[in-house]
């Protein structure tokens, strides 16, 4: 109800006429559409940012994604701590659960510190990348431009303003325009559980479980990505064939750094051969990390369900990861999202491969894009339909909010089970 509830402020501010630089109302759905990507940090777009939205839409753009990305809840928390006013239990208890944690021990703590990280990244990404673009613009929209690059990559959003679509393709062989958001984005996706854990390293001398499993996933899957999209793309002409090596190997890293749910682009997307676009359906179906800006089913449940394949082929019982074994919940847990991920993409991706006309694999790209909110597409976006329009808003909400949240909240409340039923044997294989 909170996501609910920003959604269709932001979308009733954009509708306005001050919102775009036409100076005419902007028909509902296509400012709904706006405001749930921004809202649920996915950055697809149906009206260009940079060219069609006036500086006032573009800031209620930014507040969203800032809003969006941090959660409902812990702005909530913001709010209620600078009023000074006390954090009640049933206030601790729903920040447990929006933030993924297993008690409520230090939560308001937590909250302290993500607000803190937030501040310190993206403050010290909009020092650098005005430093850099002032170079290529006034200081005045250099400021500005580094400012909501900073908050849109840092929050995995990928929304950006310079114009027709073009995301940062004009800077792929810039290093420091790449390096920087390749932070903001591993950053804010890494979550805040393991940036809390990685600053407190020196004085705790510890990596939990968690942050050590998001980290090692994390390291594999953006270097195993970029060799992948390297190999695929080396000679294409249209993405990598046509750069340096420089531009080559900043060109796959950055590809494979933003389906971690970022949305950028520093190549043609739509150009990539098939093989690598279907890679990066892969990458985005995984996502970011619990805890954190991002969404896809997440890296430490993919890593769950890779481990049960490993113990299962070696004939083990447990899942064992740096030498904890999980519980059986866990592995639960994360076999339910991935199958309720699955069905639900392949589900609206099937839809859409009736009222869109489109080819079935920029339909796929385009469903996990938002149901990972990511914002990476081939150039569906403004040519959905109503329906299309629709869908998708529904996939990147219901994304941001993940798919056990929305199952916990439409299913029936579990009661006591008074007795178990016998074990039966069923031949799997």
């Amino acid at each position: 109800m909170g996501f609910a509830s920003i959604i269709l402020l932001g979308t009733l501010l954009l509708t306005l006429p001050i919102s775009n630089t036409t100076g005419k109302p902007l028909a509902f759905i296509d400012a709904l559409f706006t405001a749930t990507s921004a809202t649920c940090v996915t950055g697809l777009v149906v009206q260009d940012t940079g060219t069609f939205f006036s500086t006032f839409g573009q800031v209620v753009i930014i507040m969203l994604i800032q809003v969006g990305g941090l959660g409902f809840m812990t702005m909530a928390t913001l709010f209620a701590l600078i009023l000074k006013r006390r954090i009640s239990l049933r206030d601790r208890l729903l920040l447990q659960e929006a933030m993924n944690q297993n008690t409520v021990e230090g939560i308001v703590r937590l909250i302290r510190k993500v607000l803190l990280f937030s501040l310190i990244i993206e403050g010290a990404a909009a020092v650098l990348l005005t430093i850099r673009w002032s170079m290529d613009m006034p200081f005045g929209q250099a400021l500005y431009f580094g400012i909501f690059h900073a908050i849109s990559m840092f929050n995995n959003a990928g929304f950006d303003l310079f114009g027709d679509f073009r995301s940062l393709t004009g800077y792929v062989y810039d290093p420091i325009v790449n390096f920087v958001v390749m932070f903001l984005i591993v950053s804010g996706g890494i979550g805040f559980i393991v940036l809390s854990d990685l600053v407190d390293f020196k004085k705790t001398r510890r990596i939990s479980l968690h942050s050590k499993v998001v980290l090692s996933m994390t390291a594999f899957l953006i270097v195993f990505g970029a060799v992948v999209i390297f190999v695929f793309e080396y000679s294409n002409p249209r993405t990598l064939g046509s750069l340096n090596w420089g531009g080559k190997i900043l060109g796959a890293f950055f590809q494979s750094v933003t389906p971690r749910t970022a949305g950028a682009n520093t190549l043609d997307l739509g150009g990539m051969r098939q093989a690598s676009q279907f890679f990066i359906i892969i990458l985005m179906f995984i996502g970011a990390s619990p805890g954190s800006t991002g969404g896809g089913i997440k890296t430490t449940t993919f890593t769950i369900i890779i481990g049960a394949v490993i113990s299962m082929l070696r004939g083990r019982d447990d899942i064992v990861l740096f030498r904890y074994r999980l519980a059986q919940e866990r592995i639960f847990k994360a076999l339910t999202i991935t199958l309720i991920a699955l069905l639900l993409v392949m589900s609206v991706a099937m839809i859409l491969s009736t009222t869109e006309d489109s080819s079935f694999l920029m339909i796929l790209y385009e469903t996990t894009s938002a149901f990972a909110t990511v914002g990476l597409t081939m150039g569906l976006t403004t040519k959905l339909s109503l329906i299309g329009k629709i869908l998708i808003s529904l996939m990147m909400f219901a994304g941001r909010l993940g798919p056990l949240t929305m199952a916990y909240a439409l299913g029936p409340k579990k009661g006591k089970e008074l007795y178990r039923h016998p074990e039966g044997k069923i031949i799997i294989g």
